[in-house]
């Protein structure tokens, strides 16, 4: 009988990560939550008392490589990795801080990189079938949203990277793909985007709403199962109600 897949989420304990997490359970497969924040691990254990035997749970730093590595070295067989953690911030370019900057950078894009990196290796060493990695990308990654200086460059240093990783890494069976998620109903959402955001998206985004975080797990489950998505490597999926699609936007139809 085959093992499980064992799929590794950072930033799982809450938001989008979370959603994944969920996803992963009710497929069956066995899932790592990965967060730095102790207490939403906690909260999140707590609630997921009656999966225990298919959890594992591990306070992580993305960004500090001895850790990332020692977390895959003890988790066991990792067939897939989902690079949920990252941190938003708003400013407009000429007050964003530098420091915060790079503290976006580090986080959202140089730890996804460490993950991905510890992932492959960790793979490779095993052999076998190869495996699949899920970045979460945004589509502030692919436009010019305003006050996302940071953020934005982030997610587009994402975008690249993943499509050099599935580039390198195919001969090794490790498929890269990211998913770019438009506004989701998030805890970090709620905090970063004021009324006047929410007008704003609501007004430009066709399928005038907020996607939920269960929407953007069923891509990562599609994305992470070979059977499903096993020769997709290298895309990067908006998830964003059409809005990197519709250009210049007008609602006009009520109901058909």
């Amino acid at each position: 009988m085959a093992e499980k897949p064992s799929i590794l989420v950072t930033g799982g304990a809450s938001g989008i990560g979370r959603a994944i997490v969920g996803a992963v359970l009710r497929q069956g497969w066995r899932a790592v939550v990965a967060d730095l924040d102790h207490d939403s691990l906690d909260r999140f254990a707590n609630e997921l008392e009656a999966h225990a035997g298919e959890l594992r749970f591990e306070r992580l730093d993305v960004t500090d490589e001895a850790a990332v590595e020692r977390c895959l070295e003890q988790c066991g067989a990792v067939t897939g990795v989902v690079n949920s953690a990252g941190i938003g911030r708003n400013y407009p370019a000429l007050e964003t801080p530098v420091a915060e900057f790079r503290r976006v950078l580090e986080i959202n894009l140089l730890g996804s990189f460490i993950v991905a990196r510890a992932a492959a290796r960790a793979i490779g060493r095993r052999g076998g079938e190869g495996g699949s990695i899920v970045n979460i990308s945004s589509i502030s990654g692919q436009s010019g949203n305003m006050n996302r200086v940071a953020y934005g460059a982030s997610k587009g240093g994402i975008d690249t990277m993943t499509r050099v990783l599935a580039t390198e890494w195919a001969p090794l069976g490790i498929r890269v793909n990211a998913i770019a998620p438009g506004p989701i109903a998030t805890p970090m959402a709620q905090a970063m985007h004021s009324d006047a955001v929410k007008a704003a998206w609501a007004r430009t985004v066709p399928m005038a709403r907020y996607g939920r975080p269960e929407e953007i797990a069923e891509l990562a489950l599609f994305l992470l199962d070979p059977g499903r998505s096993g020769y997709i490597t290298g895309q990067i999926v908006a998830v964003d109600g059409g809005f990197s699609a519709a250009g210049i936007f007008e609602p006009t139809i009520d109901r058909f």
